[in-house]
Protein backbone atom coordinates (compact mmCIF):
# COMPACT_ATOMS: atom_id res chain seq x y z
CA UNK A 1 0.00 0.00 0.00
CA UNK A 2 1.30 3.47 -0.80
CA UNK A 3 1.31 6.25 1.78
CA UNK A 4 -2.27 7.18 2.60
CA UNK A 5 -3.19 10.80 2.06
CA UNK A 6 -6.08 12.56 3.79
CA UNK A 7 -9.29 12.63 1.83
CA UNK A 8 -11.70 15.56 1.62
CA UNK A 9 -15.46 15.10 1.73
CA UNK A 10 -18.08 17.85 1.64
CA UNK A 11 -21.61 16.86 2.62
CA UNK A 12 -24.93 18.64 3.22
CA UNK A 13 -26.43 19.38 6.64
CA UNK A 14 -29.64 21.22 7.43
CA UNK A 15 -28.52 22.55 10.83
CA UNK A 16 -24.94 23.74 11.36
CA UNK A 17 -25.30 23.99 15.15
CA UNK A 18 -26.50 20.38 15.34
CA UNK A 19 -23.65 19.30 13.03
CA UNK A 20 -21.11 21.20 15.18
CA UNK A 21 -22.38 19.40 18.28
CA UNK A 22 -22.61 15.94 16.67
CA UNK A 23 -19.27 15.93 14.85
CA UNK A 24 -17.41 18.01 17.43
CA UNK A 25 -18.82 16.74 20.73
CA UNK A 26 -20.34 13.31 20.04
CA UNK A 27 -17.76 12.04 17.52
CA UNK A 28 -14.91 14.11 19.01
CA UNK A 29 -13.74 15.65 15.73
CA UNK A 30 -11.66 18.82 16.19
CA UNK A 31 -13.13 21.79 14.37
CA UNK A 32 -11.08 23.62 11.75
CA UNK A 33 -12.07 26.66 9.74
CA UNK A 34 -15.71 27.65 9.45
CA UNK A 35 -18.04 30.29 8.11
CA UNK A 36 -21.74 30.98 8.45
CA UNK A 37 -22.35 28.32 5.76
CA UNK A 38 -19.85 25.52 6.47
CA UNK A 39 -17.64 23.88 9.12
CA UNK A 40 -14.40 21.91 8.62
CA UNK A 41 -13.81 18.91 10.89
CA UNK A 42 -10.79 16.66 11.39
CA UNK A 43 -12.20 13.14 11.12
CA UNK A 44 -9.26 10.98 12.21
CA UNK A 45 -6.89 13.01 10.02
CA UNK A 46 -9.28 13.49 7.12
CA UNK A 47 -11.02 16.74 6.20
CA UNK A 48 -14.80 16.62 6.16
CA UNK A 49 -16.84 19.74 5.60
CA UNK A 50 -20.44 20.14 6.72
CA UNK A 51 -22.09 22.56 4.25
CA UNK A 52 -25.44 24.09 5.11
CA UNK A 53 -28.24 23.17 2.72
CA UNK A 54 -31.78 24.28 3.54
CA UNK A 55 -34.19 21.44 4.34
CA UNK A 56 -35.84 20.15 1.21
CA UNK A 57 -39.61 20.32 0.69
CA UNK A 58 -39.53 16.67 -0.38
CA UNK A 59 -37.42 14.47 1.91
CA UNK A 60 -34.73 12.43 0.19
CA UNK A 61 -35.05 8.69 0.40
CA UNK A 62 -32.09 6.55 1.34
CA UNK A 63 -31.42 3.45 -0.70
CA UNK A 64 -30.42 0.24 1.08
CA UNK A 65 -28.41 -2.75 -0.13
CA UNK A 66 -28.35 -6.11 1.65
CA UNK A 67 -24.93 -6.95 3.17
CA UNK A 68 -24.41 -9.83 5.59
CA UNK A 69 -28.10 -9.93 6.52
CA UNK A 70 -28.40 -6.17 7.16
CA UNK A 71 -29.84 -3.33 5.07
CA UNK A 72 -26.88 -0.98 4.50
CA UNK A 73 -27.84 2.67 3.81
CA UNK A 74 -26.47 4.13 0.57
CA UNK A 75 -24.79 6.57 0.39
CA UNK A 76 -22.67 6.49 3.55
CA UNK A 77 -19.14 7.40 4.61
CA UNK A 78 -16.79 6.77 7.51
CA UNK A 79 -13.34 5.64 8.55
CA UNK A 80 -11.52 2.34 9.01
CA UNK A 81 -10.23 2.56 12.58
CA UNK A 82 -7.99 0.40 14.70
CA UNK A 83 -10.01 -2.10 16.73
CA UNK A 84 -9.20 -0.24 19.96
CA UNK A 85 -10.36 3.09 18.47
CA UNK A 86 -13.48 1.44 17.02
CA UNK A 87 -14.42 0.02 20.44
CA UNK A 88 -13.79 3.39 22.11
CA UNK A 89 -15.98 5.17 19.53
CA UNK A 90 -18.69 2.52 19.89
CA UNK A 91 -18.70 3.05 23.65
CA UNK A 92 -18.74 6.86 23.21
CA UNK A 93 -21.73 6.63 20.83
CA UNK A 94 -23.63 4.28 23.15
CA UNK A 95 -22.98 6.62 26.11
CA UNK A 96 -24.24 9.58 24.02
CA UNK A 97 -27.47 7.71 23.22
CA UNK A 98 -26.86 7.56 19.46
CA UNK A 99 -29.42 5.35 17.73
CA UNK A 100 -27.75 2.85 15.42
CA UNK A 101 -29.14 1.98 11.99
CA UNK A 102 -27.04 -1.20 12.25
CA UNK A 103 -25.89 -2.04 15.77
CA UNK A 104 -22.14 -2.60 16.28
CA UNK A 105 -21.23 -6.18 15.38
CA UNK A 106 -18.65 -8.37 13.63
CA UNK A 107 -19.49 -8.68 9.91
CA UNK A 108 -18.35 -11.71 7.87
CA UNK A 109 -17.31 -13.42 11.09
CA UNK A 110 -14.81 -16.21 10.42
CA UNK A 111 -14.66 -15.30 6.72
CA UNK A 112 -12.39 -13.29 4.45
CA UNK A 113 -12.92 -9.61 5.20
CA UNK A 114 -14.04 -10.10 8.82
CA UNK A 115 -14.60 -6.65 10.32
CA UNK A 116 -16.28 -4.78 13.13
CA UNK A 117 -18.86 -2.33 11.81
CA UNK A 118 -21.61 0.03 12.92
CA UNK A 119 -23.93 2.44 11.10
CA UNK A 120 -25.70 5.52 12.42
CA UNK A 121 -27.10 8.81 11.12
CA UNK A 122 -26.00 12.35 11.86
CA UNK A 123 -28.69 14.92 12.78
CA UNK A 124 -29.23 15.73 9.07
CA UNK A 125 -29.76 12.08 8.14
CA UNK A 126 -26.32 11.43 6.60
CA UNK A 127 -25.39 7.78 7.09
CA UNK A 128 -21.99 6.98 8.60
CA UNK A 129 -20.18 3.66 8.89
CA UNK A 130 -17.15 3.11 11.09
CA UNK A 131 -15.33 -0.19 10.82
CA UNK A 132 -12.19 -1.94 12.03
CA UNK A 133 -10.22 -5.04 11.14
CA UNK A 134 -8.14 -7.19 13.47
CA UNK A 135 -6.04 -7.84 10.34
CA UNK A 136 -5.86 -4.75 8.10
CA UNK A 137 -4.64 -6.91 5.20
CA UNK A 138 -8.28 -8.08 4.99
CA UNK A 139 -9.42 -4.58 3.90
CA UNK A 140 -9.36 -5.48 0.18
CA UNK A 141 -9.13 -9.26 0.49
CA UNK A 142 -11.34 -11.33 -1.84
Amino acid sequence: MSELRPFHLAFPVNDLAAARHFYGEVLGCPEGRSSENWIDFDLFGHQIVAHYRPPQDVPETVHHNPVDGHEVPVPHFGIVLTMADWKALRDRLVAAGVQFKIEPYIRFEGQTGEQATMFFLDPSGNALEFKAFNDLSQLFAK
